[in-house]
């Protein structure tokens, strides 16, 4: 019989892949071959891919990241994400991103909503995805729910910019 620390990792892995897994209708579209040559409708609410208002009005531009307080900050991400080239996990390599467009790391399975954003990730276009990813990329299968200090976001952009 499984013991109870057993029995909770494997439930706690299992939400935690439950809200990183594409959902049915995607991955029945997958499965027949069948994609849709439109782009996703726009949700109400979400910024154009040229827009970096944040929620909390902070202007990235008025921001100095610290990427040694960003290399802390972004300890939270490591279960999904790594700053190495070439090597995806539950989600990309963030390797780069900067200036990078969205979904275009090699080797990596995007929703068709992040792939189809037109988003480049600029500084400030992160900043504004870091502050809540769902308002940026709504349909996203990223189960994060954000960062709401600017300051926070800044250093993290910082320590993507410049991981070593």
């Amino acid at each position: 019989m499984a013991s109870m620390k057993t029995v909770t990792a494997i439930v706690a892995l299992s939400v935690l892949t439950a809200g990183c897994s594409e959902s049915s209708s995607e991955t029945e579209a997958s499965a027949s071959g069948t994609t849709e040559a439109a782009p996703p409708p726009v949700e109400a609410g979400a910024p154009a891919p040229d827009d970096v208002a944040t929620l909390d009005g902070v202007d990235f531009a008025s921001l100095t990241g610290d990427a040694a307080s960003g290399k802390s900050a972004f300890a939270q991400c490591r279960t999904c994400h790594v700053v190495d080239p070439g090597m995806n996990r539950v989600g990309p390599s963030l390797a780069g991103i900067v200036d990078r467009p969205a979904g275009t790391v090699a080797g990596f399975k995007y929703t068709q909503a992040n792939a189809e954003s037109g988003i480049t990730w600029t500084e400030a276009k992160l900043n504004q995805f870091l502050e809540k990813p769902h308002r940026v990329i709504p349909k996203t299968k990223m189960i994060f729910a954000g960062i709401p200090d600017a300051q926070k976001r800044a250093d993290m952009i910082a320590y993507l910019k410049n991981p070593s």
